[in-house]
């Protein structure tokens, strides 16, 4: 929960009152604590943007991560449990791509604030 124990009187209590009233529910708060915390890692960003690019396989986005399937693996299971990408399998292999356009989206918009700063 966020602090309880503010020790000071507000300027403005209409606009805290008015603040606090449209303050997402702490459940949704945390959901999206944890979609960037699934963001925040460096391996995962690259996976989404080779993604943002093209739908791909394991072993392909192992070559452009130049990391071990295996390890790719843990990474796109993070991101598919976040509903960041899916999967569909053709044959015997599966295929990665971004779940919608929130995920480019966001990631075009992310990408827009660092170069601007």
């Amino acid at each position: 929960m966020i602090g309880t124990h503010c020790d000071c009187k507000p300027k403005n209590t209409e606009l805290v009152q008015e603040v606090k009233e449209n303050m997402p529910a702490f459940d949704e708060i945390m959901n999206l604590s944890d979609f960037f915390k699934v963001m925040g890692d460096s391996t995962r960003l690259q996976l989404l943007l080779s993604l943002q690019q093209s739908e791909m396989c394991v072993s392909d986005l192992a070559n452009v991560l130049d990391m071990t399937k295996s390890a790719v693996s843990h990474q796109l299971k993070a991101l598919r449990l976040s509903k960041l990408i899916k999967s569909r399998k053709e044959g015997k292999t599966v295929y990665y791509s971004l779940d919608d356009e929130h995920i480019e989206t966001i990631l075009g918009m992310a990408f827009d604030h660092t170069k601007e700063h």
